[in-house]
């Protein structure tokens, strides 16, 4: 696989096909299977724009906890990939311009896809690596409530 920053529908399909257990689909449009997790990726060449997305649960079965987790993960945890709700939907999602990826970085989004789907609940990791302050607090956090901070910015 080439390195080059210059991916396409072509390139992706490669990709994909290598790192899935099965896939269906056509150029720009792809459903496939990374251990029996269901993973999409959506692009528009002309545009210059791609997605890659696994389904997780139906969002009305979100317990307000589990949201908050949700987005401390995105900050946190979740890396390049991000929690969303799209149509009831709750979704790992990587949205990236096309053209700019590389083969390594299509293949971790893919792996972090798909972390990300089925640590949702438990870690909320996409990997390995997290930034300071992230879940792993969550319990001191509820015992000590911190003075609440008010955040002011200047305008320059």
């Amino acid at each position: 696989m080439s390195n080059a920053q210059d991916m396409n529908n072509e390139k992706l399909q490669e990709i994909y096909t290598s790192v899935s257990d099965s896939i269906n689909g056509r150029l720009g449009g792809w459903q496939f299977f990374v251990k029996s997790t269901p993973i999409i990726s959506i692009t528009d060449e002309n545009h210059n724009r791609m997605r890659i997305i696994s389904p997780i649960r139906e969002a009305t079965n979100l317990s307000e906890e589990l949201i908050q987790a949700a987005l401390v993960a995105n900050f946190h945890t979740a890396l390049d990939v991000k929690y969303a709700v799209s149509e009831g939907v709750l979704w790992s999602v990587f949205i990236h311009p096309l053209k700019e990826l590389t083969a390594h970085q299509v293949e971790d989004a893919v792996s972090q896809v798909y972390h990300a789907n089925i640590n949702f609940g438990s870690t909320f990791a996409s990997t390995s690596l997290s930034f300071p302050g992230g879940l792993h607090n969550r319990e001191a956090s509820k015992e000590e409530k911190p003075e609440e901070k008010k955040i002011e910015f200047k305008k320059s």
